[in-house]
This record gives C-alpha cells, structure tokens and sequence, in this order.
C-alpha cells in the first residue's frame, strides 16, 4: 500500500501513513495536504475529489516525548569505554560508579565507568578523591549519553505510538579501491 509523510503541524516529520488513514485525516479536518502525489492521481468518491496525497500537515500540535538518550546497559557502556578500564587502561570486565551509589551517586552515564575488577574492588565504597585517584580517560565521553554515527536510532510504529530502539554499530571500513 502506499504511504504518505506525516508532518507535525511544525513541519517535522512523526511517521509515514498509510494512504487510507492520510485521506481519513484529510477529510476529518484533521490534516491538510501539503504536497500532492507527483503522478497527479484523483481520488474521486460520491460528494468529493481529492488530490492524492504525498506529503499531509496535522492541524494541532503532536508531542513527542523526547527520544534521544540512549539506554544505560553494560554493553553499551562497555562500548563507549571500548572495554577499558577508567583508572588503569587494562581490560574492564565491570561498571563501576565514580560517585558510589550508597554516597548519593546517580546510575547515569555521567557518574558511570567500565572498570577492570581488580579497580572495582580496590576502589570499593570510595571516592576518587579519598584513594589519590585520578581517570585515565580525560571525562570529556562521561558528560553525555553516546551520541553520533556510531549510534544507530530505529524508529518503529506500534499501536501505543513510535517506539525508539538504540544499538550500537559496527565501525565503518573503507572500500578498497579497485
């Protein structure tokens, strides 16, 4: 079946319609055309012609709870430190928080850190700055969840609404030439 761009009264895309439900939206006021089908079909019913629709406008507004941060997992946290440990460098084989959880730490990214056990255990219940210890990696990747190419959001429709799946990509390589 075709589909047709949904746009939020704002003009940013939500999803892609069905070509039944745009024309429903359409003649229930609830949408307007805002560019036609570009074969110049007409839909033609008893009362009514109507341009087949590409592209439709809501008239209200839609909100759209805000999507963009990424699930806190090992494996994701694993994959932003790539499997090194935050105070020495080896290989990190669990998280540790910077500001332990009992002393008022938040689980987030910003106070989460893969770390090697032998670390995680010597740091214990402590604070950096009770042990002398300082982060091997400069703390600039820890202000934020991951963001960029790296990260891959799909975007799926389900009958409660859009639902954001995150995961994380394997790197790129370059073709060889020839």
């Amino acid at each position: 079946m075709r589909r047709v761009l949904l746009l939020n009264v704002t003009y940013e895309p939500l999803t892609t319609v069905g070509l039944r439900r745009a024309v429903c939206l359409v003649l229930c006021g609830k949408a307007e055309i805002v560019h036609d089908d570009a074969a110049g079909a007409i839909l033609h019913a008893a009362t009514v012609s109507l341009a087949t629709p590409s592209v439709i406008r809501l008239s209200r507004y839609v909100r759209v709870p805000y999507r963009n941060r990424v699930p806190l997992t090992r494996a994701a946290l694993m994959r932003r430190d790539n499997y090194k440990c935050a105070y020495c460098g080896r290989k990190a084989e669990t998280i540790d928080h910077v500001i332990p959880r009992s002393r008022g730490g938040q689980h987030a990214w910003e106070n989460c850190v893969a770390s090697c056990t032998i670390c995680n255990h010597r740091k214990a219940d402590r604070l950096l700055s009770e042990l002398g210890w300082t982060l091997a990696v400069p703390p600039v990747g820890y202000h934020a969840a991951p963001t960029g190419d790296w990260w891959a959001h799909i975007t799926t429709a389900t009958p409660s609404g859009p639902l954001i799946c995150v995961s994380p990509l394997p790197r790129r390589t370059p073709l060889a030439p020839g």
